[in-house]
């Protein structure tokens, strides 16, 4: 054992809410499942009845409006979340980072979680409007070989899903070769 903590290495904090919208979550055990599953139900539950899917930007805001009404309720969900998807009318991906308190802003790169206070700077510096795939996953891979080094916990690895105009798709990430940050 490496760190204080032990992360389970068969967990996943995401729900494909429609064929192409990814949404990662985060907080307390509890609520992030609830509401994970009454919004993955929900948008689904729209797309049946109105045969449309709902775009990333109309999932980000019904997802902020439903966490807006449980923020004045008795028992608010505590979940951050980041909400990433392709979006097949613009032809264009979008990420959106949305937190406990329902506030939501569009982003280019993201990162949440203890994460994001190694990832933030290496993406601050590294990313640009016009990055390719391989660039992204080399990108990420600097950003998991970082936490290896400097997260106190036993690094189990990640689980990569790709969200692109074919769909949520489980990605290939090989645990092999470093690549440190320039």
């Amino acid at each position: 054992m490496r760190g204080a903590s032990i992360l389970k290495a068969n967990d996943d904090k995401t729900r494909s809410l429609n064929k192409h919208t990814l949404m990662a979550f985060v907080g307390e055990a509890g609520d992030t499942v609830q509401f994970a599953d009454y919004a993955q139900a929900n948008i689904q539950l729209y797309s049946m009845r109105n045969n449309s899917e709902l775009s990333p930007y109309e999932v980000s805001s019904f997802i902020r409006s439903e966490l807006a009404k449980s923020l004045r309720s008795k028992n608010p969900y505590t979940v951050n979340l980041l909400l990433g998807g392709y979006d097949a009318i613009k032809q264009k991906p979008e990420l959106f980072w949305i937190d406990y308190l329902a506030s939501s802003a569009p982003v280019p790169y993201a990162a949440h979680g203890y994460a994001q206070y190694y990832c933030l700077s290496i993406l601050d510096k590294h990313h640009h409007p016009d990055i390719s795939f391989e660039q992204g996953m080399k990108l990420l891979r600097m950003c998991t070989d970082e936490l290896k080094r400097r997260l106190p916990i036993d690094f189990k690895g990640v689980l990569v899903k790709v969200v692109n105009k074919d769909g949520v798709t489980l990605q290939e990430y090989p645990e092999g070769e470093q690549m440190y940050a320039p």
